[in-house]
């Protein structure tokens, strides 16, 4: 069997949720709330940290958020303050390409005093006290030797969301974060952490035969769990007691159909499909707010249809994302999707039930077509409207562009801003590479956009049209 996970983080991340969940099952997890930790960190010696005490004490801060964290706290991601500290102070730091030269631009440059030169070397010094990380030292020194060390977390936060509090562990400005989830998978010691709501996917399941249960699989899907085929993940899912397995995919062919007639009326358009994509326009470009396009996500759409079929209906959406957690928090999408889990939580869902899915037999996942199941990736959406139109016989003259990530969405937002980029739609995705960049993959090394396109060829229905026509009729 392949390795599920990319980092020791995830392992840790993952071996908790499952205990959480086995003990949840068994109806045992009050009993074992103090020993789950001893199950993870048995001792004598510990593996990560100083003692296996502090080490114990942050599983049971893992087991919180495993448990919902902070209900106060509207954020999906939070920081566990005790396991945040490791990192350097960060911020300007001299380096040894320091000249101790006799210009003191750096001095010169520093409103606030913070520079001074050590009496034997020569060399710059910062007085972190007075330092406020504006990096006009940076700026002035003409030997580069003045460098801006940043913590994992803040690097790949591309909001500056991401701060130092004053017991100097990370710090998150709600009000700057689109919870994508980045400093999650980015952080080595493990530090932030989204929340779960993996006990909530369990009461539900545990009331499976009063009312029908169903999974919605978000296509990137197709990239994961390498260890096992796609078809035998479905049969794991539904041994949960999962009623059936749909694909998020059948929600983008319906969106993606849609979505063509809105631009057309409109003439411009941004994609909604990404809720971090989505939460960046609103915060940082909010002149393009009202270019967002009305329609649903895929997997609020297909789990809307899901609900109008199935009136007592439970729905859950399986994927690679921690922003979905906040979306479906949302009055709009939560009265469909009741709750969200990742693949990571998937993962330890299944095993909390001892289900080896190499030994089972396959189950058909077969309802999206090509066009619906390439949304997992960078420039799927735009093929899906370049589709639709197609299949519309529109004469709409599409001029489409898609962009990845959220510093490329930044830059590329700009650029349509300041007119300098003549679109008239825009496929935004707040994880590089798409979803299948998402956070909370099992795996970001085996991550392929070619696995996307052949699981979407291996898609029955070969038009956009025909995959909505046989679930939801065409108005």
């Amino acid at each position: 069997m392949e390795p599920k996970f990319d980092t020791n983080v995830q392992e840790l991340k993952y071996k908790v949720l499952k205990e959480v969940a086995r003990s949840y099952w068994n109806g045992t997890l009050t009993i074992d709330y103090n020993e789950i930790p001893k199950k993870i960190v048995p001792g004598p010696k510990p593996t990560m940290r100083c003692c296996i005490y502090k080490e114990r004490a942050i599983v049971l801060e893992r087991m919180k958020l495993a448990l919902g964290g902070n209900k106060d706290n509207k954020n999906v991601v939070e920081v566990i303050n005790i396991a945040c500290d490791e990192c350097p102070l960060g911020g300007y730091e001299v380096t040894n390409r320091c000249r101790g030269c006799i210009a003191h631009r750096c001095e010169k440059a520093c409103r606030l005093h913070a520079i001074s030169f050590d009496e034997k070397t020569r060399q710059a010094r910062i007085d972190k006290t007075k330092c406020v990380n504006c990096g006009m030292c940076a700026k002035a020194c003409q030997y580069d030797a003045i460098a801006n060390f940043l913590r994992p977390c803040e690097q790949a936060c591309k909001v500056k969301a991401i701060s130092m509090g004053e017991d100097y562990a990370a710090k998150i400005d709600d009000e700057k974060c689109v919870q994508c989830g980045a400093c999650v998978y980015q952080c080595p010691f493990g530090a932030i952490m989204d929340k779960s709501y993996i006990t909530n996917a369990i009461d539900i399941l545990k009331d499976s035969d009063n009312h029908p249960v169903f999974a919605i699989v978000a296509p990137s899907i197709s990239s994961q769990f390498k260890y096992a085929t796609l078809g035998q993940v479905v049969t794991a899912i539904k041994k949960l007691g999962f009623q059936d397995v749909i694909e998020a995919a059948l929600g983008a062919d319906m969106v993606a159909y849609h979505e063509a007639k809105e631009l057309s009326e409109k003439g411009f358009l941004c994609t909604s499909c990404c809720p971090t994509f989505v939460t960046f326009v609103e915060k940082y470009f909010p002149k393009f707010k009202d270019n967002i396009s009305h329609q649903l996500s895929p997997m609020a759409t297909i789990a809307k249809w899901i609900r109008e079929e199935h009136e007592d209906a439970r729905v859950m959406f399986i994927g690679p994302c921690v922003s979905k957690k906040a979306e479906t928090q949302l009055d709009k999408v939560k009265k469909y999707v009741d709750v969200t889990l990742t693949f990571e939580e998937l993962q330890a869902l299944i095993d909390s039930r001892d289900i080896d899915m190499t030994v089972l037999e396959e189950s058909p996942l077969d309802n999206a077509s090509y066009f619906g199941r390439i949304f997992a990736r960078a420039g799927g959406v735009k093929d899906a409207i370049v589709e639709a139109l197609k299949e519309q016989g529109s004469n709409f003259e599409l001029k489409p562009i898609n962009f990845d990530g959220l510093e490329n969405v930044r830059m590329g937002l700009n650029q349509v801003s300041r007119g300098q980029l003549d679109v008239n739609f825009v496929e935004g995705m707040g994880c590089v590479g798409g979803c299948i960049g998402g956070p909370c993959c099992l795996t970001h090394e085996l991550r392929d956009k070619n696995d996307v396109d052949k699981y979407g060829k291996l898609a029955k229905e070969k038009t956009i049209e025909q995959a909505i026509e046989i679930f939801s009729p065409i108005k």
